[in-house]
């Protein structure tokens, strides 16, 4: 494939944009800007068409511009719903409600913007209900851009160390300009490792832990059995609140996220993307107790939660559609149905050289001898040069996935058996043109 007009346009947006992108992670090889989205497909600015796994960074788990989310925005623009920064709404009341009635661990929320800005309340919400400040995060997660989590993302091993057990991982960031005394309250450690958690809990006084519980942001790492019923038990032991950051898991596994499916209940809990398949929201929620420190009579002891832009009407709107769609069992029989086809095709196409981590509809191959557990074992034993030189190749073959190693391949709703068996076939035939250049 060629992109001459997709270069262009990042040329020219340069000129006022840093780096020509407004979200930087964007910038990627190759270089190609998208013009238009539908159902399980995307187009360039060259007019190159392509069966879509990236969707976005997973938020498009019922397909680029679903039917039944785009005339519940049309209808919410129709009535002249606006924002009014005043007052509650009856949109934001209902789909609060829809979210609490199907979610038994969740009895009240709030509503934002992005799944950052959740996260950021739902720790700051966690120090303030215990009266410390002290945080652990997972090797390898990712739970946003603010200061106290970006870190220790994809750190190379010869920064981050060899393994230890029990113990922490020094704060490596993957930002300039995060002060120090943010850095001393952070503890890494990594996934699958209960030891390590007890061993930062009895030297800090710990707030909280935070983590996805699928690690999504290397693929589809799975918690081993007993892990989350283990943090569960520390959280209750050392009186720290369980948050488990579900903007990726939340809703594209299960309607209760994948915390309903492993039956683990956390204090709190947050979700974004999938919620409102594309459109620009996230949820934080838990326990009324909890919560109920956002509105605390006492100033003191009060959580300030604020934004201008909280449950717009039209994300609001999308939400509680994408919700409607989602009470239908058949959509997540469907991309369970498709996530299986794929995982079985690649494992006949790989042989013994691939092994697949899946979960529902995401999935990621994974070049090495057995499933990782964690970001020591995946950045010491998987092939990520061939990895990223599978992706590249898929993206002249059609199939468009984010072209860095193991990042989660994303099936939607849209998707069809034959995109499925499509895209197998372009797997095939790029591993054959992968490996006739290694030779």
């Amino acid at each position: 494939m060629e992109y001459p007009k997709s270069a262009r346009l990042l040329e020219e947006n340069k000129r006022f944009i840093p780096g020509g992108v407004v979200s930087v992670n964007r910038g990627t090889q190759p270089e190609i800007a998208f013009a238009r989205g539908q159902g399980a497909y995307i187009w360039d600015e060259d007019g190159n068409r392509y069966i879509d796994y990236h969707a976005a960074f997973a938020p498009h788990f019922l397909g680029h511009n679903d039917p039944h989310v785009s005339e519940a925005v049309a209808r919410c623009l129709q009535d002249h719903s606006s924002l009014f920064g005043s007052g509650t709404t009856r949109a934001e009341g209902r789909l609060a409600e829809l979210i609490c009635s199907n979610i038994p661990f969740v009895d009240s929320i709030q509503i934002l913007n992005t799944g950052s800005e959740a996260t950021y309340q739902a720790m700051r919400l966690a120090r303030a209900l215990t009266q410390r400040d002290h945080v652990i995060v997972m090797q390898g997660g990712y739970n946003g851009w603010h200061n106290d989590v970006a870190c220790n993302l994809m750190t190379p091993l010869e920064s981050l160390g060899p393994r230890v057990s029990p113990g922490e991982y020094p704060f490596r960031p993957i930002s300039a300009g995060i002060p120090e005394a943010h850095q001393s309250l952070v503890h890494a450690v990594n996934f699958n490792d209960l030891d390590s958690v007890e061993w930062v809990c009895q030297k800090y006084p710990t707030a909280c832990v935070i983590t996805e519980p699928i690690l999504q942001n290397i693929g589809i790492v799975h918690p081993l059995p007993g892990y989350l019923e283990g943090l569960r038990a520390l959280a209750d032991r050392f009186g720290f609140l369980l948050i488990l950051d579900e903007v990726k898991t939340g809703f594209r596994h299960a309607l209760g996220g994948y915390a309903s499916i492993a039956g683990v209940t956390p204090d709190l809990v947050v979700y974004g993307k999938a919620v409102a398949n594309g459109y620009p929201i996230a949820i934080l929620g838990g326990r009324k107790e909890l919560m109920d420190a956002f509105v605390d009579p006492n100033p003191a002891k009060r959580v300030l939660l604020a934004g201008t832009y909280n449950a717009h009407p039209v994300p609001t709107a999308a939400a509680i559609a994408t919700i409607e769609r989602l009470l239908d069992p058949s959509v997540y029989e469907h991309v369970e149905a498709l996530g299986q086809r794929m995982q079985t095709g690649l494992e006949t196409i790989f042989g013994g050289q691939v092994r697949v981590g899946r979960q529902g509809s995401a999935f990621c191959p994974y070049f090495m001898d057995h499933l990782p557990v964690d970001w020591h074992d995946l950045a010491q034993h998987h092939d990520s040069q061939l990895d990223q030189l599978l992706r590249q190749q898929m993206i002249r073959q059609g199939i468009y996935t984010f072209p860095l190693p193991m990042k989660q391949w994303s099936i939607s709703a849209a998707h069809t058996e034959q995109d499925i068996d499509d895209t197998l076939a372009a797997f095939s035939h790029s591993l054959e043109s992968v490996s006739v250049a290694a030779r």
